[in-house]
């Protein structure tokens, strides 16, 4: 996945270099294309991608000192907190798959049910297994190990998307604001997101530097790591086709091989389930259903509103709600922003399957982490203001931090709420 950048950008039908950089921290000029690709006279970029200490260092000691404050407050509960981390609520269903495979149905007692592991995707629990057959860890150790590590990964690559798009600064904000979003604790947690994030992240990038056979591979990849991540799938290829009409059909054969490529991963999985379930197209859907997962055009979104001004609720669900909320506004701004094609068309299909899809709402905030490009206005905002008022954007930052560790210990530590 990392490699992406150690290849050339490719080159387009008409024979023109697109996608390349002639300085690491350069910035689209008005002529870029739709997908936030750029024409250059100087033939393919061959250097490396910067490496980002400052915004990487800020992500790791935001994590950290996350991290620090839920040891903290679980020590003062009398529980452990690497426990909490590593086997927490889904964690256990992904430790099962990768000590068991794929053999465990529960039986809730009450529709909708059973409920079977095949609606947990393999690349998680299979990352789980190689680690465990590489190091002598267990199991809970092993995937937190895979969550941080894809973690920082995910951090670069935002990292470069916003580097190319936005310049230095506005990138190092928008990895700071990833790692103290308020629901950001689960990048410290044996959770799938950070996964999807890094696979996401980098083909993204690779769509946007014209690396088509790299996107389309990572897009496979974020299809194997969750259910949602069809979405990247859905940005390559509609990026993809705006690029075939765009040039009237005259690309090279990698746009078209990662487009093949993408949405492999995600079908090839839903397919197997169907095969296991003897019902090749409909078996994995009916999985889904029975957890209670499936898209209702917002239907089980709106009774969960209604429910909650009647009758109230737990912190998480009004806080969950608030998060989902400012989700909607900040892609109404990223729209306004102009952001490129792919972005736009992978933060849309992440926010439709949160809005239109049933299930437990409290979760929705996490399905949203990997959203990163809904931080890009917050992102820029946060550096003007830290250009004309330095104190002010300390406060801001100060205060994103105080939420982000206080409400992270509190949905680990007490929440007792699924997440």
């Amino acid at each position: 996945m990392t490699h992406v950048h150690a290849h050339a950008a490719a080159h387009t039908g008409t024979g023109t270099a697109t996608g390349t950089l002639t300085r690491p921290d350069v910035v689209p000029r008005p002529n870029a294309s739709r997908t936030g690709r750029t024409e250059s006279r100087t033939g393919p970029a061959r250097r490396l991608p910067p490496t980002p200490v400052l915004a990487l260092g800020l992500f790791v000691a935001a994590r950290l000192a996350g991290a620090l404050v839920l040891a903290v407050v679980a020590h003062a509960a009398d529980k452990r907190p690497v426990a909490l981390l590593g086997r927490s609520w889904d964690s256990l269903w992904y430790l099962g798959i990768a000590t068991h495979g794929y053999v465990r149905t529960v039986d809730t007692g009450r529709p909708p049910l059973p409920h079977s592991d095949m609606a947990f995707f393999p690349l998680y629990p299979a990352l789980i297994r190689a680690v465990r057959a590489v190091l002598p860890v267990g199991g809970g150790t092993a995937g937190l190990l895979v969550s941080w590590t894809a973690a920082a990964l995910a951090a670069y690559g935002i990292y470069l998307i916003g580097l190319r798009l936005h310049g230095r600064a506005v990138a190092t904000a928008m990895v700071l604001l990833w790692g103290l979003l308020p629901h950001s604790v689960i990048l410290s947690m044996a959770y799938t997101e950070p996964v999807l994030t890094a696979f996401a992240a980098w083909s993204l990038y690779a769509v946007l530097t014209g690396r088509w056979v790299w996107a389309g591979r990572a897009a496979a990849g974020a299809g194997l790591a969750r259910p949602n991540g069809f979405a990247v799938a859905a940005a390559v290829l509609a990026t993809a086709a705006y690029e075939i009409v765009r040039r009237r059909g005259k690309v090279t054969h990698r746009l078209w091989t990662g487009a093949a490529l993408a949405p492999l991963g995600w079908a090839g999985y839903v397919l197997w389930v169907g095969s296991r379930r003897g019902d090749l197209l409909h078996g994995y859907f009916e999985v889904q259903d029975n957890w209670g997962s499936h898209f209702d055009l917002g239907q089980g979104t709106l009774l969960f509103l209604r429910h909650l001004m009647l009758s109230g609720g737990r912190f998480t669900f009004p806080m969950a709600l608030v998060i989902v909320a400012a989700a909607v506004v900040l892609f109404a701004l990223l729209l306004a922003d102009r952001a490129p094609l792919p972005l736009v068309v992978y933060t849309a299909v992440l926010l439709l399957v949160v809005l239109g899809g049933s299930g437990f709402f409290a979760s929705k905030p996490r399905f949203l982490l990997p959203a990163f490009p809904l931080l890009i206005p917050l992102a820029r905002a946060l550096v003007r203001t830290a250009r004309a008022r330095p104190w002010h954007a300390t406060v801001v930052v100060g205060a994103l931090a105080g939420l982000s560790f206080a409400y992270g210990a509190y949905l680990v530590v007490f929440a007792r709420t699924p997440l």
